[in-house]
């Protein structure tokens, strides 16, 4: 017999300290470059959350770097003095403002859904396994003569009480649905067993 695989466990996240560290640091040396640096931010976004979207503003934030790099390289002298020059600073400095905005924003709400399962996952909101002697799910049985079903076991109700009456005890739980299933497939065994004795 083979029983169910196990799930794999999920990886708890990272403390928020380590988290919030991460964030000014990438954050600091985005800025501290002045916008040179800011694909790195971008580039551990992608790692993170492994998201074609992330990795294609990856390329984006890469791209519109180089480009202002180049067009401040073509810059006579050391002033900045032409349109050129104008728009591959604008493309350095503004780019930063919405990177720095989308890393923060896509991190912290990628490492709250990972928390989240965490604590799902932990909590035991999960569906418990399956394992022998307990209440399992009924299914249907090919090997036997036909299918055991365990018999329904009707909760007691309590009759009406008039108001002043003392409360009653609340009425007793049947028995689990696997001792049931048990019971059930003991009397078809026994009930099978004396039809072929009788046979004989």
């Amino acid at each position: 017999m083979q029983g169910h695989g196990q799930a794999q466990p999920v990886q708890p996240p990272p403390s928020t300290g380590l988290l919030v560290f991460l964030r000014v640091l990438f954050v600091v040396i985005s800025v501290c470059s002045f916008g040179l640096l800011g694909w790195v931010m971008m580039l551990r976004l992608a790692l993170v959350t492994r998201k074609s979207l992330d990795w294609g503003l990856l390329v984006a934030t890469f791209a519109a770097e180089a480009l202002g790099l180049v067009l401040l390289g073509t810059e006579p002298g050391e002033e900045i003095h032409t349109p050129g020059g104008w728009t591959g600073l604008a493309l350095l400095v503004g780019s930063l403002v919405p990177a720095i905005s989308y890393y923060l924003a896509a991190e912290i709400r990628h490492f709250h859904a990972l928390d989240y399962s965490y604590q799902a996952y932990a909590g035991g909101s999960r569906p418990p396994a399956h394992t022998y002697g307990y209440p399992q799910p009924p299914y249907a049985a090919t090997t036997g003569p036909h299918t055991p079903v365990p018999p329904s076991v009707p909760i007691p109700q309590a009759p009406p009480r008039p108001p002043s009456a003392a409360p009653t005890p609340p009425p007793q739980r049947p028995a689990p649905a696997r001792i049931d299933q048990v019971r059930a497939e003991l009397d078809e065994l026994s009930d099978y067993l004396r039809k072929h004795e009788d046979g004989r």
